[in-house]
């Protein structure tokens, strides 16, 4: 595999915002490292410093988007596991000539300046993955 695979972030749903990040600031201690509207993905994002990683919390703009149906009636779900890769589009032409089903093929615009793809769960063990590059 081309390069070394790290932890970017982590990412849960949460159907309260403002309550998450008063748990994880006030009462955890973790610290706001970036807040992003990402318009096309339906999700605010806030990043949350957790050492050389990030703890994403995402906020559903339509209740009725797929990402909120995922959450259903629990106040937070963890959605998604990202790895910090340095070449993205040499990972997803690997990975896809290894037959891992893509949800992106190319990259695209994620949060806080990077590039992001989605490897589809059936490929993954059921858990959803997301690779992005600074």
């Amino acid at each position: 595999m081309s390069g070394e695979w790290e932890i970017d972030h982590v990412a849960i749903v949460v159907g309260d915002l403002d309550a998450a990040l008063e748990l994880y600031t006030k009462t955890l201690g973790f610290t706001q490292v970036y807040r992003d509207m990402i318009e096309d993905q339906g999700v605010e994002a806030v990043g949350l410093a957790a050492g050389d990683a990030v703890i994403e919390l995402l906020r559903p703009l339509d209740p009725d988007s797929a990402i909120a149906r995922y959450r259903g009636d629990a106040a937070t779900k963890l959605h998604h596991t990202a790895y910090r890769v340095e070449d993205l589009e040499a990972i997803l032409a690997e990975l896809k000539s290894k037959g891992v089903r893509l949800i992106d093929e190319r990259p695209r615009a994620g949060a806080h300046g990077n590039r992001i793809a989605f490897l589809h769960p059936k490929s993954t063990g059921g858990v959803l993955i997301e690779l992005c590059q600074r």
